[in-house]
């Protein structure tokens, strides 16, 4: 497995089509919730590949100059619970610690609770719906 990171067309193009391929088709949420304004052709996405196959993609922004945003994460069914989600998840925080982010703050859905909290986010909100799916925000502080 390789994992890239960058704002490359492909790479791009690999992020959003796997986006669509879970968010979308798998969990009904639509197109305009699913790829909003903060996907710019200059955003830089960590997109997971085996080969040419796209197993798995996050983003993220920062919400402030201490506070990274990771948000869209995603792995490919077919691959789940095999660590790629995790892998992408520390790779992040290691970039948000080269970008001397202290907190991490993001929207997980209710049945992915447990994975993040194996990783240390706690949760810091009662639950909410974001785009048609009940969520909290978590977080987590190095």
């Amino acid at each position: 497995m390789n994992i890239h990171f960058g704002n490359e067309r492909w790479n791009q193009a690999a992020a959003l089509a796997l986006r669509y391929e879970v968010f979308v088709s798998e969990q009904g949420i639509s197109l305009k919730d699913e790829f909003d304004q903060l996907d710019t052709t200059d955003r830089n996405y960590f997109v997971a590949y085996e080969d040419d196959l796209v197993l798995g993609t996050i983003r993220y922004q920062k919400k402030n100059a201490y506070t990274l945003q990771p948000d869209r994460l995603c792995v490919k069914k077919e691959v789940r619970k095999k660590g790629i989600g995790e892998k992408l998840v520390l790779l992040l925080e290691d970039k948000g610690r080269q970008e001397h982010c202290t907190h991490y703050v993001l929207s997980a859905e209710v049945a992915v609770i447990p994975f993040y909290e194996k990783l240390g986010y706690q949760v810091q909100s009662d639950c909410y719906l974001e785009d048609g799916i009940l969520c909290v925000e978590m977080g987590k502080a190095l």
